[in-house]
């Protein structure tokens, strides 16, 4: 009988938890269980309803005991950077204020009144993004000081539903490293940058790899869903998953993991932490078995996901990608980078806005709106590529775009216009696949991630754009 392994994975607009087994030497998966996610506004703030996720993903393991399919083991991952905020009794402290809130206004100019911003790069290799962690403890230090004199424990978001699974406290490396705190040559926190900055050393937990066992279910839990399992880190930040099930053995590659953002980049053994990668805003996040993804933070498909929220969700993408692929001579470009599409109030007149400031013809069809995202965003991605290739001197042949934006054919297909690459699209569940691969190879199902990412690429359909 096969080994079940569930996957958590947690994005910013969804969740899902998803089975994995081998079978005849391919990775099968299952979609056990989906919910929904997002921001709501609280106290002020806009806040995650981490309450409600952590009912979602008992729920969805409540399921597999339904089917017969008990896992052996489990992981999360989730988005970066955002974090929980314990007492000295384990009660939460604040609300669940996450990284699209605007309370890190400015507060990147009080974190370089005490380090400048090319020493902070220099230490952790990590690109300016103003919702890391890094400036969101700085936010917390300024508005409620108060939490940073009672926190006895900071947990970034995975790492928080495995303490609710496991009653376990620990901070994994990948997720960690994403929030600007964690020294990129020795893989630990930067004690001196935290003690700089005035947040107490207490909070910050021992860092764990990727692969390591946290614990067995707490008796609570084992009581409510009716099994027992192990409960086994992946690379808990979302990206990091992604990397791990990039179809390819070879190091001739870009990699686009493709989803609510776009992370771009390769993997690499050492951090680029010269003042010519800072000046591209290139970062160094940790992933797995010590490597580094080397990458850029694009706005990603955050911007058609919003427009489409807009109409109702009236649109399927398919349907969207077609209405722009029928508007594709109409001209204007945005800058997809530009933090005006962070967090908008209405992301199709923010579109609309940057058009009519930069002097460009306003979209006004679906259609419209969609081309000048999808060809801004290709156009982003050849610009990157072009900067990859100048900072390790070299070039390479393809893109592998892995996560749910494979399967935005037009998207891919402007891609590889705009590049002159080759791209291979797949697979779609990536970040679960890498998460799911994490657990095996702890397992032993694989002898090593090459083995690994051979059977991804023999189980899941790669399609090519020329």
């Amino acid at each position: 009988m096969a080994n079940y392994y569930l996957a958590v994975d947690i994005g910013a607009s969804s969740g899902r938890l998803i089975l994995g087994h081998m079978e005849n030497g391919h990775m099968e998966l299952e979609e056990v269980y989906r919910f929904e996610n997002g921001m709501v506004r609280k106290n002020g703030h806009l806040c995650w309803e981490f309450d409600r996720l952590k009912n979602e993903i008992l729920a969805g393991m409540k399921k597999c005991r339904e089917m017969g399919k008990v896992p052996v083991s489990m992981g999360v991952d989730t988005w970066g950077v955002d974090f929980v905020l314990l007492d000295k009794d384990d009660k939460v402290i604040g609300d669940f204020v996450g990284y699209r809130d605007h309370r890190t206004d400015g507060m990147d100019e009080e974190v370089y009144k005490i380090i400048p911003k090319d020493e902070l790069y220099a230490r952790t290799g990590i690109q300016k993004a103003i919702f890391n962690t890094v400036y969101q403890l700085m936010a917390v230090k300024k508005e409620h000081p108060e939490y940073l004199d009672e926190a006895f424990t900071m947990l970034h978001v995975p790492d928080y539903f495995h303490y609710l699974l496991t009653g376990k406290k620990t901070c994994e490396y990948t997720e960690a490293t994403t929030g600007q705190l964690v020294k990129a040559d020795t893989k630990e926190w930067d004690y001196e940058l935290i003690d700089r900055l005035g947040y107490p050393r207490r909070i910050f937990q021992k860092l764990i790899m990727p692969g390591t066992v946290i614990g067995h279910l707490s008796p609570e839990v084992q009581a409510e869903v009716g099994f027992d399992l192990e409960v086994v880190a992946p690379a808990t930040h979302d990206t990091g998953s992604a990397v791990l099930a990039v179809p390819a053995n070879d190091d001739d590659f870009i990699y686009i993991s493709s989803g609510t953002w776009s992370l771009m980049g390769i993997e690499r053994m050492e951090p680029d932490c010269s003042a010519e990668s800072c000046s591209l805003n290139f970062t160094n996040e940790g992933g797995y078995a010590g490597r580094y993804r080397y990458l850029k933070n694009i706005m990603g498909l955050w911007m058609i996901q919003s427009v489409r929220h807009e109409v109702n969700d009236r649109y399927s993408f398919a349907e969207i990608c077609q209405m722009a692929e029928e508007a594709r001579d109409f001209p204007s470009r945005v800058d997809a980078n530009d933090e005006c599409f962070l967090s908008p109030d209405n992301m199709t007149e923010e579109v609309k806005d940057y058009c009519r400031r930069t002097g460009q013809k306003v979209p006004e069809t679906m259609g419209e709106l969609a081309t000048v995202i999808y060809t801004s965003l290709a156009e982003c991605y050849a610009r990157t590529a072009k900067e990859l290739e100048k900072m390790t001197g070299r070039t390479y042949s393809r893109i592998h775009v892995v996560g749910g934006g494979s399967n935005a054919g037009y998207l891919n297909e402007l891609t590889a216009r705009t590049t002159g690459k080759e791209i291979h699209a797949g697979p779609g569940e990536a970040t679960a696949i890498g998460n799911i691969t994490a657990q095996m190879l702890q397992k032993g199902e694989f002898g090593s991630i090459e083995e690994a990412r051979t059977c991804i690429h023999e189980s899941f359909g790669i399609k090519i754009y020329n």
